[in-house]
């Protein structure tokens, strides 16, 4: 028996991925993460299925929970938000259950800074302003950040930051970003990416903190760099006339 991890994505419930959803189907129990993943989502479960809220539950019990099924003869669909690559705490999960004996796959997701760009209608790599794309956050209870990883340090490459997890210290995330990005960077805040009530905000380093509502809480993710202006970029050379790619080779002239 397998337990199957799958990225549920951002929250809109048909952002999920062809394979995500036949595993889910075919799973008669089903683990997912509380408010993170929408109903919709669990509309896949077979009707008979065992499904679980895990918000209450800590590691020990949720990994009971995957033997007890696995020693029924029983495959599990565990469901978590967005993409399970990062801030999912399915390491520790895939540790125990291999420690177990109990085999695993994992189903990616669509991001949730993907999704936030998505609602921005934007590029976060664009030539001549940046073509890298930082996913980080602030120090927080669940984990700290390591020595180096700090937003001053990812600041000075110049990069589009994606900022997860830190909505609850945006002013401490703008004063951090100014003295490297300057005080009219552009930023964005998109709330719930995806969701019905979704929200996004844009401005800079030194106005974007007076937008904030009240409902803006932490499943908010932060968007900081020069690229989300889309102004004053250069056009790539993929689609240049004179750029000799293998699918379409440069003509002679003539």
């Amino acid at each position: 028996m397998t337990v199957h991890f799958i990225g549920a994505g951002p929250g809109a419930a048909d952002l999920l991925t062809l394979r995500g959803r036949d595993l889910i189907a075919s799973c008669p129990v089903c683990l997912y993460a509380g408010s993170l993943v929408p109903e919709g989502v669990l509309a896949h479960c077979p009707p008979e299925a065992r499904i679980i809220n895990t918000a209450p539950l800590d590691l020990d019990a949720i990994v009971a929970e995957c033997k007890a099924a696995t020693a029924a003869g029983q495959d599990v669909a565990r469901l978590h938000s967005g993409d399970l690559s990062v801030w999912s705490a399915m390491g520790e999960q895939l540790r125990r259950l291999r420690a177990a004996g109990i085999a695993v796959t994992v189903t990616p997701g669509v991001p949730s800074f993907a999704a936030a760009a998505a609602a921005l209608e934007t590029e976060l790599t664009l030539p001549g302003l940046a073509q890298s794309v930082v996913l980080t956050r602030t120090p927080g209870r669940a984990s700290a950040m390591p020595e180096g990883e700090t937003l001053a340090n990812f600041a000075a490459t110049g990069a589009t930051l994606a900022i997860h997890l830190s909505i609850h210290t945006l002013n401490k995330v703008t004063e951090d970003l100014i003295p490297h990005y300057g005080a009219d960077c552009p930023v964005a805040i998109v709330y719930r990416a995806t969701w019905p009530d979704q929200i996004v905000l844009r401005g800079t380093l030194t106005t974007i903190a007076a937008q904030m509502t009240p409902e803006i809480e932490r499943t908010a993710l932060i968007l900081v760099g020069p690229a989300l202006a889309a102004e004053g970029f250069d056009n790539s050379r993929l689609y240049s006339t004179d750029y000799d790619r293998r699918f379409r080779p440069q003509r002679a002239d003539g």
